[in-house]
């Protein structure tokens, strides 16, 4: 695979001048669009287990729906030129019952046949009378008289063959995703399976010699890994696949063996993106920062700061020809980055859902930032937003409630309780 070549090689300090919130985003999508993830084949599932994947390729049926020509309504199959003409009411003799998956005989004029909804329409019969208008209202044995409305108009609650879909028509389309809906129709077509696009496989490295798993021994100067569970929670997608979570310790050694044991070709569990919270800020510790701006381990690393609060560093790199993102390690940073920059790349490129944006009100005082976007964590009520916890990005227990989030524009004035604001919602 011919590596990424973006403008930038390897940059190790940041760049002095901030990159705006929209050409990283930019940036994300270019460079997650030339990672191996494209390259990779599509798959047969069952439908049963394609819920929320995205087609492969156009899902065409092979018969009409519906497959005939069937009843909207309880009611009687009636040919409606034996109502015409007749005063307000007709009398007809009553057929057979047409039940649900039996094909009925024809209709004989003069007559009316009870027909169940989906039921098949006998042939002759060209409208349908719903139970509710004839006398009496009840399904009556053959034989006998029901008296129903006159002049009952041609077509009147029946669906025809081919009503909802042709034969050979596209029932979903390439690139589609596969919905409740979507895979009804499938199943309407009698279809079993669908071919849908590979699962995008996600390696995450969280970093630091002073972060210990939840549940193992902590000490006095650590703290446990929540970074690890937020992208696992913030990522939970039917399109994609988290290959494994790895922590890596301070030591360049063991970042560098990890990415090259998970190397294509490597390992079968080998990801076609890595994703890193923490190392790549300025402190003397910053092993992801370290080994990526290495040209013998990364093709390209960039380590930049984006005009963006919380978090403003960020790093792009590709190792192996795999794309590398690496997102600042405080836990809100890391889900804030998540948020901004990678969910809008996967929903380009048809991996995961995308979260509405709007405009509302917001019923606090909001604090913008000169020169940077703030970033403020809110729940939303279903008619407008209140600011959740303080602006710092490792406030992460006083932000539990945050299901949207404001995106307050630079500025060095305050923004009124009551505001209109733009919001992304996150439910």
């Amino acid at each position: 695979m011919t590596p990424v070549k973006p403008p930038t090689s390897h940059s190790t300090p940041h760049r002095h001048e901030a990159r705006s919130v929209e050409e990283h985003a930019g940036a994300v999508v270019k460079l997650l669009g030339q990672g191996p993830w494209s390259e990779r084949n599509p798959e047969w599932v069952e439908l049963h287990q394609a819920a929320g994947r995205v087609a492969a390729c156009d899902v065409v049926a092979a018969l009409d729906l519906p497959p005939f020509t069937n009843s909207q309504m309880d009611g009687y199959a009636v040919r409606a030129a034996d109502t015409l003409g007749a005063g307000q009411v007709v009398d007809l003799t009553v057929a057979a019952t047409v039940a649900a998956g039996y094909q009925p005989g024809p209709l004989k004029p003069g007559h009316a046949a009870p027909v169940m909804t989906g039921a098949p329409v006998p042939a002759g019969a060209d409208a349908v009378v719903p139970i509710e208008v004839v006398e009496p209202s009840e399904f009556l044995e053959a034989g006998r008289t029901v008296r129903l409305p006159a002049d009952q108009e041609m077509g009147r609650f029946i669906r025809p063959v081919g009503d909802d879909v042709a034969a050979g028509t596209t029932v979903v389309a390439s690139g589609e995703r596969l919905t409740p809906l979507a895979l009804g129709a499938c199943a309407a077509a009698g279809l079993t399976r669908v071919q849908v696009r590979p699962r995008l496989r996600i390696g995450l490295i969280t970093t630091g010699d002073e972060v210990v798993a939840p549940g193992q021994d902590r000490g006095p100067a650590q703290i446990f890994d929540s970074n690890a569970q937020i992208l696992r929670a913030a990522l939970t997608d039917p399109c994609l696949e988290i290959v494994g979570h790895f922590h890596v310790p301070d030591h360049d050694d063991a970042l560098r063996h990890l990415l090259s044991s998970h190397a294509p070709g490597e390992s079968a569990e080998a990801p076609d993106l890595w994703i890193s919270s923490g190392g790549i800020s300025e402190g003397a510790f910053e092993v992801v920062r370290r080994v990526l701006s290495d040209p013998e381990v990364a093709e390209f690393s960039e380590f930049l700061h984006v005009a963006m609060q919380p978090g403003g560093p960020q790093g792009l790199a590709q190792v192996n020809g795999v794309p590398f993102l690496c997102f600042p390690g405080n836990p809100i940073s890391t889900w804030v980055s998540t948020e901004m920059f990678l969910r809008p790349a996967l929903v380009r490129w048809g991996a995961a859902s995308s979260c509405p944006e709007t405009q509302v009100r917001c019923k606090d005082e909001l604090h913008p930032l000169p020169g940077r976007m703030r970033v403020v964590r809110a729940c939303w009520d279903g008619s407008a937003v209140r600011r959740v916890g303080g602006y710092g990005s490792h406030l992460l227990a006083a932000a539990v409630s945050t299901n949207a989030l404001i995106l307050l524009p630079p500025g060095s004035e305050p923004v009124p309780a009551g505001s209109l604001v733009s919001v992304r919602l996150m439910v």
